[in-house]
């Protein structure tokens, strides 16, 4: 089969196509065809090598998986002979973890993984793209910050993935939702539902007179220091970016006015935790509380411009890859 694969750090050029084995499934394991997966800023970071800490899941001093991509859909092509949930020619979505491994034609999973039905009326981008994000939002948002009804979120970085999917999901839950992101890309929030933007190139969230009783930094660019005087009694400041501040805040006795920061490794999850909440997925994106917003679609061969896109921070929606011959 064919995947995206990679021998060392560095820009999207380290990627080439190449002709790997065809994995074959274990007793309790799906063989699925994938035919859409996602290109996210966490696959361009563990390409970069950059930060330096990124390295600690992918490799020192090189990679240890060759094959980037976490999130995908696809079609199951074969099952093991103990598989029970599962039958070929499902249609599912997928997260591999830190496996990866997503960026290629075929993917192997256990049954029991992070893999549900696909969401019924979607296409296979569709139901990738609607992917994107969820399952690093939803833990922060549902079970660290324990958001409900009524209370207000501040999401930074509201137009990438984890802060489009952070967006729909406050929405869903009823809060009230500032998201934060540049002029060119305050109509895709408000599309998601927000109820307010705020347009960092003219405005610094922290500097203003509200208060929100959660902020969740989805693209790690603040701090918990900066954010605290915008976070009412009792509010919490999330981040996706690890660091020793938010690691002592999490973890230590630190308390400021009530106010609490925190970070999830939601990564490290169990995949049962994973599956669970891909079906939750599936159900909100059927009754029409999530929608998918593309950017961008390539072909396996054109990893390398999708990188690119994906390196700009410019794409208003998600960058896919799919399966499926160049037409060029």
């Amino acid at each position: 089969m064919q995947a995206i694969v990679y021998d060392e750090y560095g820009p999207p050029g380290v990627l080439r196509v190449a002709e790997v084995a065809d994995p074959v499934p274990g007793d309790r394991e799906v063989l699925v065809r994938a035919h859409a997966a996602v290109v996210s800023a966490a696959d361009a970071t563990f390409r970069a090598g950059r930060p330096l800490f990124s390295r600690l899941f992918t490799g020192l001093r090189g990679p240890k998986t060759k094959t980037l991509g976490c999130d995908f859909s696809g079609e199951v092509a074969a099952i093991g002979p103990d598989v029970t949930r599962f039958a070929v020619g499902d249609r599912v979505i997928a997260d591999t973890g830190t496996a990866l491994g997503a960026h290629a034609e075929y993917v192997c999973l256990p049954e029991d993984g992070a893999l549900a039905l696909a969401p019924a009326g979607f296409s296979h981008a569709e139901a990738a793209a609607v992917c994107d994000g969820l399952l690093t939002a939803l833990p922060f948002l549902r079970d660290e910050a324990a958001l409900r009804e009524g209370q207000e979120i501040l999401v930074n970085g509201a137009s990438g993935g984890v802060g489009k999917a952070a967006v729909q999901l406050a929405t869903y839950f009823g809060a009230r939702v500032t998201g934060v992101c540049s002029t060119s890309k305050i109509d895709l929030v408000l599309s998601l539902g927000a109820d307010e933007v705020i347009d960092y190139t003219a405005q610094d969230f922290t500097r203003t007179s509200r208060t929100y009783d959660v902020v969740f930094d989805a693209a790690g660019k603040s701090s918990f220091s900066r954010c605290k005087r915008v976070l009412k009694p009792g509010g919490i400041y999330l981040t996706t970016v690890p660091s020793p501040g938010i690691l002592f805040r999490t973890f230590g006795p630190w308390r400021s006015s009530g106010r609490r920061a925190a970070i999830a490794f939601t990564g490290l999850r169990p995949a049962s935790d994973k599956a669970e909440d891909l079906r939750f997925l599936t159900e909100l994106a059927e009754a029409g509380h999530l929608k998918p917003f593309i950017d961008a679609v390539h072909p396996l061969s054109r990893a390398v411009e999708a990188h690119h896109r994906v390196d700009t921070g410019d794409k208003k929606g998600t960058v896919l890859l799919t399966m499926e011959q160049d037409p060029a």
